[in-house]
């Protein structure tokens, strides 16, 4: 089972839920349903799990270089 960790000022409070009628509640409005259900189509994780060890490469390389 996964132990998540609550933040200290996150203890006690609800989560509001999302909000399908904006005029009726628009001086404190839930989060809109397109950001919680968005699709992650171009997300950067992606891209990320590349770029990052073929930097790390590239810089292992460079320290040997340099250094030896």
């Amino acid at each position: 089972m996964e132990n998540k960790k609550q933040h200290p000022e996150d203890i006690g409070k609800t989560v509001k839920p999302v909000e399908h009628d904006y005029a009726k509640h628009e001086n404190d409005p839930g989060p809109a349903p397109e950001a919680v259900f968005e699709d992650d189509k171009e997300g950067a994780s992606k891209v990320m799990k590349w770029i990052i060890p073929v930097l790390i490469i590239i810089l292992l390389i460079v320290y040997w270089i340099m250094f030896f």
